[in-house]
């Protein structure tokens, strides 16, 4: 059954228009391809630096000069000068959306009501208020445009970052047989990871359910936002009530937004830790060697794409995780987890005895998130990020129990403050943290300038006694 209610229809609905503002009816095939082959953002992989041949680097950048001669500044740069091309990005992403289904009244009514309703039901379930103020139902192209300067948050710093890593990597002479054309480079290499980043988020845009569907608030604070259209592909794969999938969605729009309006701290958590890994990166500049054997200015002339194509290629670049990046990458997988735990908790009891189908969507949404759906495999390519709460199934097992062992205000009350939040220990043994939270003195965290002064005061007096 997939009745969606309230005007719900996919993009092949007759009776609706479509907006063609992209061109050809077929570029979802022309740009369709999957961009999620690997963990290494933008195309690049990663690793330790190498060394690298002078003469190799110099035959490198003589070929590389007389393909931008050739070709002209616009293929060199234009648009954005920054790390990454977002202009190239927007419409790259905007052609291979291609046609959608504009929103009508309906469907902003339909997204209204739903997320009406699930709120009456959350306010029974967790002390945490109501974080919506306002709805929306988006097209694919409103998620792009909304959802842009949450993309440059991320990306900015892994781009800034491997351009700084390649910079530092190159030795003394491959720089100066360089010369102007690293400028050159660098804005070329903006355009390429505008185009990863372009094909990703187009991808992306036509499979999100929610604003918050890959763990990010990507919304205008505040902001309760479904997409209809990627629902009713949803709905075609589901025997299940159209109208209580998307009132399902709702709760889960409405409980994320609960966390990240009262939460202060932890969407700003989440992207300082993308930034840690950030600055982890490595780039094994060993594989340009190769790379450079490959350049025929000609063929690049005629084809400007093959430069992508052999700055992405797997021959060229080992992939590699630091330390750095694996400890972050642990720290984010649990705050994933530890949202969408929650999350599942709250839904499921405020919904479970409502909703027939709440506990096949539940499941449903465990598999999609958790085994890498199209919202985390395409993240992985546009970031080098792999975003699937790998432990979600544990972590809602943890809030149910310390629901169960204390009650629903003890269970809240954890997100007051990020050192109470149990880590990806606690997430494997659960009843220790338990037993912290319920019997422990958490008060100091309560006050946490009142703790900063005990901090000083306790190490004052540790000097004057070996003094």
């Amino acid at each position: 059954m997939n009745d969606l209610p309230f005007g719900f229809s996919s993009s092949n609905d007759p009776d609706k228009n479509h907006d063609n503002n992209s061109g050809d009816d077929d570029r979802r095939d022309d740009h369709g391809a999957d961009p999620s082959g690997g963990a290494n953002p933008f195309g690049f992989a990663l690793g330790d630096g190498a060394g690298l041949d002078a003469s190799s680097l110099s035959d490198m950048f003589t070929k590389l000069g007389s393909m931008f001669s050739g070709m002209g500044a616009g293929m060199a740069g234009g648009g954005d000068a920054g790390p990454v091309n977002y202009e190239v990005a927007a419409n790259l992403a905007r052609r291979q959306i291609g046609d959608f289904t504009p929103m009508l009244d309906k469907e902003a009514t339909a997204v209204a009501d739903a997320v009406r309703l699930a709120e009456v039901w959350l306010d029974e379930q967790t002390t945490l208020p109501a974080g919506i103020t306002s709805t929306a139902a988006w097209t694919p192209v409103d998620w792009l445009e909304h959802s842009m300067p949450t993309w440059k948050t991320l990306c900015d710093p892994i781009a800034e970052q491997m351009a700084k890593t390649m910079d530092a990597g190159l030795p003394e002479e491959a720089k100066a047989f360089a010369g102007p054309m690293m400028a050159m480079i660098g804005q070329l290499s903006g355009t390429m990871y505008g185009t990863q980043l372009g094909q990703g988020l187009g991808q992306l845009a036509g499979g999100v359910l929610t604003s918050t569907d890959i763990g990010l608030p990507l919304a205008p604070p505040n902001t309760g936002v479904l997409l209809p259209e990627a629902i009713a592909r949803f709905a075609e794969g589901l025997d299940l009530p159209g109208q209580e999938i998307v009132v399902f969605l709702a709760a889960r729009e409405a409980a994320h937004l609960r966390l990240f309006s009262h939460v202060p701290w932890l969407a700003q958590r989440l992207l300082s830790t993308v930034e840690e890994y950030a600055r982890g990166i490595r780039i094994d500049l060993s594989g340009l060697q190769d790379l450079a054997g490959g350049i025929d200015p000609q063929e690049l002339m005629a084809n400007p794409g093959r430069i992508e194509e052999l700055m992405g290629s797997a021959a060229a670049f080992e992939p590699q995780t630091t330390p750095e990046q694996q400890a972050a990458l642990t720290r984010l997988e649990t705050l994933l987890a530890l949202v969408e735990g929650w999350v599942e908790l709250v839904v499921t009891s405020a919904l479970g005895d409502r909703i027939p189908s709440t506990a096949a969507l539940t499941e449903s949404m465990r598999r999609r998130r958790a085994s890498g759906g199209p919202a985390e495999q395409t993240f992985a390519s546009l970031i080098g990020l792999d975003l699937r709460p790998r432990k979600l199934r544990e972590a809602a097992d943890l809030w149910r129990r310390l629901t169960e062992a204390a009650d629903v205000e003890t269970r809240d009350g954890v997100w007051g403050h990020p050192d109470l939040l149990p880590d990806a220990d606690d997430l494997d043994a659960p009843a220790a943290f338990i037993d912290r939270v319920i019997g422990g003195d958490l008060s100091a965290l309560d006050d946490p300038i009142a703790e900063l002064e005990r901090q000083i005061e306790r190490e004052k007096n540790d000097g004057d006694t070996t003094e």
